[in-house]
Parts: structure tokens; sequence; C-alpha cells
């Protein structure tokens, strides 16, 4: 199912592949105004709430986990920017704003959320990165190198929570059908619909999975690249 949200101050989709799993892109940082929550009741005939967080303003994060009503069972993490390497490579503020943004920012949130559900002793932590992080290219290295410590992350924090009852999975996707990806010629076999996505972290998630690759072609094809020599690897255009 899929359900459009608008007003003056933008529009959001919502894709949702089961009650318990809601995957909201937002078009615009200020979703304060938006009819989100009343919308998501309608829509899946349940109570939900719509809290509105600056992830670059990292001293803000504590006091935002803090004032939740109830830590969540689960917390997924759909965050992506990513600015031409061209314009990042040239203004320093662009490149900052996508590592803050893609690395951390999510480090600062989650590892609040991380701590609670550590010492609560359950819950699940969703990280959705990017197969752009498994090696650096020079067409999107620096959004590359911000998702290659985003999964570094998840992985350390999987390692040291695994004991703890707090489930962490990491999710790598190829090409998906977003705002971030218009405008680009993308193969079509290789790129995933939103609807696609949520299934697949719904299935990973009851599975109780720790690492997804989607589509799982990417598994074999992010594999093979890492399997190049870097004197090679450095000479050719990917």
């Amino acid at each position: 199912m899929r359900l459009r949200v608008t007003d003056k101050s933008g529009c959001a989709e919502l894709f949702v592949s089961s009650p318990k799993v809601k995957l909201i892109e937002v078009e615009q940082v200020n979703v304060s105004r938006m009819p989100f929550a009343s919308a998501i009741n309608k829509a899946l005939k349940t109570s939900s709430r719509v809290s509105a967080i600056d992830l670059r303003d990292t001293k803000s994060h504590r006091a935002f986990v803090n004032g939740l009503k109830e830590l969540p069972d689960t917390g997924i993490s759909l965050v992506g920017l990513m600015t031409p390497q061209n314009e990042a490579e040239a203004d320093f503020e662009a490149a900052e704003l996508m590592i803050r943004s893609n690395y951390v920012g999510l480090v600062s949130i989650l590892g609040e959320i991380a701590n609670r559900m550590e010492a609560r002793g359950s819950g699940t932590i969703i990280g959705v990165s990017s197969v752009a992080g498994e090696r650096g290219r020079s067409t999107n290295y620096i959004y590359g190198s911000a998702k290659a410590g985003f999964t570094a992350f998840l992985s350390g924090l999987r390692n040291r929570l695994q004991k703890r009852g707090v489930l962490v999975l990491t999710v790598k996707p190829g090409f998906v059908r977003t705002r971030m990806t218009e405008g680009l010629t993308l193969p079509s076999w290789l790129t995933a619909a939103p609807e696609e996505l949520a299934h697949a972290i719904r299935r990973a998630h009851r599975r109780r999975k720790i690492v997804i690759y989607y589509r799982p072609v990417w598994r074999l094809i992010m594999f093979l690249i890492r399997c190049i020599p870097e004197r090679l690897f450095a000479r050719m255009k990917l």
C-alpha cells in the first residue's frame, strides 16, 4: 500500500508492507505541521504519532529519546542524503552535511536508543546502509565513506549487543527508486521499488537476520568487486 500525505509544507509517502513495518519517505525536513499521524492512523487503523528531530543537532538527541513516551520495540533508520560527488569535492560544507546525515547523526541517535534497549534487555535496531559503503569509488566516495562508517558502526553495535537481547540488522540496498535516485539511469534488474525493500526488511526482521543485501544479487556483485586487487581497482572507472 502507498499513502501520500500532503499539505503546504510538502509531502511524504508511506510504504507499508504490514501493520508492523512502516517505512516513511520524507521529502522535506519540516514535518511538524504535516498530518502524518492522523493519516497513518486512518490507513493502518492504529495509533501513531510523529516527532521531528534534526539529526545534525546531536546535542538534542538524548533529550529527544528521553522524551519518548515509551521506548519502541524496533527502531529503523532510513536516512539517506547523497549530494553529487563533484559538488561535495568542491564544497566541504556539502560533504560535511552528507557525512553528518549519513553517519554522525545516526551514531548519536541510535547510540542513545541502543543504550536504553541494552538496559531493558530487548529490542531491534535496523539500519539501512548501502552497498556504496563496500568499496570507495571515484563517483561517490564521500557518500560511500559515510555509509561504510555506518555499516561498521552497526557491526560493532551488533557485536556489543548480541548477548544483551538486542538484535541489530544491517540492510544494504543497491539502487532503490526514491527521490534520491530521480533522474538517474538505472538498470531495472538491479533497481528495487521501496515496497520491495519494505517486504525484504519485514522478512529479515521476522527471521532474525543480521545482514541482508537487496536485491540479493548485490551480495554477489559486491563480493566480486571486493575481490578486485586495489592496484587494478584504482585504474577502473566504476
